[in-house]
Formats: C-alpha cells, sequence, structure tokens
C-alpha cells in the first residue's frame, strides 16, 4: 500500500505553481497597461494645469490613497452616505465574523480596532458553530429528502437536488439581483458572490459602496443574512468535495491487489473443500 499523503501534498504544491503560472500570464500584461496609463494620465493632467508640479501632484495622489484605506470614497463630495451607519456596521460586523475581510473598510480608532480583535475572537468560534448547527440542519434536510425519494439511485438524486437548489439560490438568482442593484454584469456579480461565499472576499467588488447610487437602508443588512446562509450551503458542498477527493485518492491508492484475490478465489473454488481441522500446538 502507497500513502497518498505525500502525493496530495505534491499535488496540493502543484496546484498551487499552475494557479501562479496562469494568473501570471492572465493579469500581467493588464497590469503594465494599467500602470502605462495611469502614468500618461497624470503627464496629460500636469500639462493641462501647468500651475502644478509633479510633487505636488504625489502628494495629492497619497490623500487619495490614504482616504481610500480609510473607506472614504474619493468619489462624490461630503453628503456621501456614511460608512458606518447601523446598516454598513451590521454588514461590516458580519464580514468580521465571517473571516470575509474585503478590506475597503477597517476600523481606523484605536479603540476600534482592539475591540474589533476581541470581537473577532470570540465571534468566529461564534459563527463557525452556528455554520456548524446550521449544516447539521441541511444534513437532516437531505435526510428527509432520502426518504421521500425511494428509488434506485436516491444518494445520487438528493445530491443533485440539493446541488442545484442551491446554486440556484446562493449563485445563479443573487447575481441578478446584484446587477440590477450595482449595475455590474452578470458575470461581475457571479464573481462577487462566489469570492464573497467562499470567504476569499478580495474587496474589488463590495455592495452598497457606489456614492451615486441610492440603497434602501437595509440592503447591506440582507445581504449579510443572504452570505450567511450562503456560507453554510458552500461549506457544505467544500466538505462534500474533500471528502470525495480523500475517497478518491484512498481507493486510487490503497486499492488491494485485485489479481491475488482472484488466484486464490479461483484456487478455493477448484479444489474441494478440505475438512477444517484445528491441531494445536
Amino acid at each position: 500500500q502507497i500513502s497518498w499523503t505525500p502525493l496530495l501534498v505534491l499535488g496540493y504544491l502543484f496546484y498551487l505553481l499552475l494557479g501562479a503560472m496562469v494568473f501570471q500570464l492572465l493579469e500581467k500584461q493588464a497590469e503594465t497597461h494599467f500602470r502605462d496609463q495611469f502614468q500618461l494620465e497624470k503627464l496629460k493632467f500636469l500639462q493641462n494645469y501647468t500651475c502644478l508640479d509633479r510633487q505636488a501632484l504625489e502628494q495629492f495622489v497619497q490623500v487619495l490613497m490614504e482616504a481610500w484605506e480609510k473607506g472614504v470614497n474619493p468619489e462624490g463630495n461630503s453628503t456621501n452616505p456614511s460608512n458606518w451607519d447601523f446598516s454598513n456596521s451590521f454588514f461590516f460586523a458580519g464580514t468580521v465574523v465571517t473571516t470575509i475581510g474585503y478590506g475597503n473598510l477597517s476600523p481606523s480608532t484605536v479603540a476600534g480596532q482592539i475591540f474589533c480583535v476581541f470581537y473577532a475572537l470570540f465571534g468566529v468560534p461564534l459563527n463557525l458553530a452556528f455554520l456548524n448547527q446550521l449544516g447539521k440542519g441541511l444534513n437532516a434536510h437531505l435526510i428527509t429528502l432520502e426518504r421521500w425519494v425511494q428509488k434506485p439511485g436516491r444518494a445520487q438524486v438528493q445530491l443533485a437536488i440539493f446541488l442545484t437548489t442551491g446554486t440556484l439560490l446562493f449563485l445563479v438568482f443573487p447575481p441578478l439581483v446584484f446587477s440590477y442593484v450595482e449595475g455590474w454584469s452578470y458575470g461581475e456579480g457571479f464573481y462577487f458572490t462566489f469570492i464573497t461565499l467562499s470567504t476569499i472576499g478580495f474587496g474589488d467588488y463590495v455592495v452598497g459602496t457606489n456614492p451615486n447610487k441610492h440603497y434602501i437602508p437595509v440592503y447591506r443588512s440582507l445581504t449579510a443574512i443572504w452570505i450567511v446562509f450562503g456560507l453554510a450551503w458552500l461549506a457544505l458542498v467544500f466538505n462534500v468535495g474533500a471528502d470525495l477527493m480523500e475517497k478518491f485518492l484512498q481507493l486510487k491508492w490503497h486499492k488491494p491487489d485485485l489479481s491475488l484475490a482472484e488466484g486464490a478465489t479461483t484456487k478455493l473454488e477448484d479444489e474441494p473443500e478440505q475438512p477444517r481441522i484445528h491441531i494445536p500446538s
């Protein structure tokens, strides 16, 4: 028997290397293009406004960067809605305990940062316990569904129903809502949906941050609730995928020698049955 653990480690590292190469191939050239375009725009700006020099422009860009890091959108004016009203704060609390962490908003005060640490210290385990209990409820629902489907292949049928229903509720329909409300394309909405529910949370797309749009007060709070239930469903899907992968590897690398087993079976079938006599030592 061959241990599949070293092969899994090698496969994991290979997967990371493959992803690094593909991302570099797809994104590096675009990044270079955007960087050159940005530098060109700065030169044009200096040519149009000769009263400014490069140093003043760089200082202003630094101010914009610091504002963005503090969660202040440089677009619009001082009438932009607050990032820390109750709805947005509720959404932020959800991103903390679920470990999504978009990165577009974070506490700027020392008191807020210290509270965030202790809030996450107790909130993350609480969130895991809640998701675990929610997952048990989904499992119980699957067991009930299996009892309803009393025919051959019912396990495959219940799994297909579970995956189809969850995919529609958490991955297919939500991007339509986000596309309508945020003005994104469906692909961008689907990208945001999966990146959020998988807790990757890059922060390049975040709901309710466009200062030119008017959102209903509970929009981000409802989104936070959708995220919690979507996390439980996608976590179950990931667990099923991990279990299937482990079983596949165990079957592949721990498979017994069938030829020897078949040979032994044939030999026993060919030979007449002998009386079993126990000879004491």
